[in-house]
C-alpha cells in the first residue's frame, strides 16, 4: 500500500526533455497540489504526454527536477514511485477476471489474501462493477473496461494517478458518461489526478485546474473558468473554446460568440459593429450565426434556440452589441 505519510503534491522545477537536438519539453515549472484534478491540455506535439511520462518515470529528465512532497524523485525508477497509471488502451490482462485484474498490483506486492479481497471489493463498489467481478475483460464494454483499469490503478492507494488520454477509444456519448464518473470518483477518493488530453470539453468538465501547453512550454495555467473567461493570448483563446478576435487601436481582443447580441437593422446607437448575416446553423440547443461585418471581419455569434429570432435570416443587416467586460485584451508578440 502507499506510504500513509505521503501526499500527492508534485513540484516540477525547470524540467526539459531533449530527443537529440529536439526539445520536446522546454523548462517547465509547475506546482501540482495534493488532491487536485490537474489536466495537461494541448495539441499533438505540445509536450503534454512527454511531461506525463517524465512524472511517471518512464522517461529520463534531460534537465531540471521533479519532487514529490518536496523530496526529489528524478532518479527514482518508475516502479518505485508508486504512482497509478491508466493508459488509453487500458492494458488489462485478458486471461484474468475483473477481480484479479483489479487486485493485481496488491498480488505482486504479496499482500495478505484477506486484504486483497476487501480492497478489491471496495474498488469494485467505487466503480460500480461488483456484478462483473467474475467476467473477463473481453466480456465488458469499452466504458466498463476503462473503469476496471481505473479501479486497478487506484487499488494500492497511490499518492498520484496519471491518466494518458484514457477516454480516447470511447465514442462521444460514452466519453461524456465516463467523464462524469471520473469526476465523481476523484471527489470520493481524493487522490491527485494528472490527466492528459487534447479534448477541451474533457478538460473543462473535469478539471480543478488546466495547464495549456504548446511547443513544449506552458501557455497558461488556471481554473476552467479563469482560462475561458480571461485567456492571456490568442492561442489560449482559440484552443480552449471559440473566440472572435477584434482588432482595434493596435490592440487585439478575444470575444466569445455567446457574449455577443444581435439586433436586426442598423439603428442601435450602442452597436459595436454592423454587418450582414451570411449563414445560420442549427445545433439543437443553440444557433450559430456568421456575420460579415462592414470592416471586413467574420464574426461568429451563438444564440439560444429559445430566443425568438424569426427576424434573423440570411442576408439581413444586423447590429452587433457586447458589454465592455466581454472583450478581453490579449498579449501580443
Amino acid at each position: 500500500m502507499a506510504d500513509p505519510t505521503q501526499t500527492g503534491s508534485l513540484q516540477i522545477r525547470n524540467v526539459s526533455k531533449f530527443f537529440g537536438q529536439f526539445r520536446a519539453v522546454n523548462d517547465i515549472c509547475l506546482d501540482i497540489r495534493n488532491g487536485e484534478f490537474l489536466t495537461l491540455l494541448g495539441p499533438s506535439g505540445s509536450g503534454k504526454t512527454t511531461l506525463l511520462m517524465m512524472i511517471a518515470g518512464f522517461l529520463d529528465i534531460s534537465k531540471g527536477e521533479i519532487a514529490l512532497d518536496g523530496a526529489s524523485i528524478s532518479d527514482v525508477p518508475a516502479e518505485k514511485r508508486n504512482f497509478g497509471m491508466v493508459f488509453q488502451g487500458y492494458a488489462l490482462f485478458p486471461h484474468m477476471t475483473v477481480r484479479d485484474n483489479v487486485g493485481y498490483a496488491l498480488s505482486v506486492r504479496k499482500r495478505p489474501a484477506d486484504e486483497i479481497r476487501n480492497r478489491v471489493d471496495e474498488m469494485l463498489e467505487l466503480v460500480q462493477l461488483q456484478e462483473f467481478a467474475d467476467r473477463k475483460p473481453g466480456q465488458l464494454s469499452g466504458g466498463q473496461q476503462q473503469r476496471v483499469a481505473l479501479a486497478r490503478a487506484l487499488c494500492f492507494a497511490p499518492p498520484v494517478l496519471l491518466l494518458d488520454e484514457p477516454l480516447g477509444a470511447l465514442d462521444k456519448k460514452l466519453r461524456v458518461e465516463v467523464q462524469e464518473q471520473l469526476k465523481d470518483i476523484h471527489r470520493r477518493v481524493g487522490t491527485t489526478f494528472i490527466y492528459v488530453t487534447h479534448d477541451q470539453e474533457e478538460a473543462l468538465s473535469m478539471s480543478d485546474r488546466i495547464v495549456i501547453m504548446r511547443d513544449g512550454a506552458i501557455e497558461q495555467v488556471g481554473t476552467p473558468k479563469e482560462l475561458y473567461e480571461r485567456p492571456i493570448n490568442q492561442f489560449t483563446a482559440s484552443f480552449l473554446g471559440k473566440s472572435n478576435f477584434i482588432h482595434q487601436q493596435g490592440k487585439v481582443f478575444a470575444l466569445r460568440p455567446e457574449k455577443i447580441d444581435l439586433m436586426p437593422g442598423n439603428e442601435n446607437t450602442e452597436a459595436r459593429m454592423r454587418g450582414a448575416i451570411r449563414s445560420i446553423t442549427y445545433f439543437g440547443s443553440m444557433q450559430r450565426i456568421i456575420v460579415d461585418t462592414d470592416e471586413g471581419d467574420e464574426i461568429e455569434v451563438d444564440i439560444d434556440v429559445w430566443r425568438n429570432a424569426s427576424d434573423l435570416t440570411e442576408g439581413v443587416r444586423v447590429d452587433l452589441l457586447w458589454k465592455d467586460s466581454a472583450a478581453v485584451e490579449l498579449q501580443t508578440g
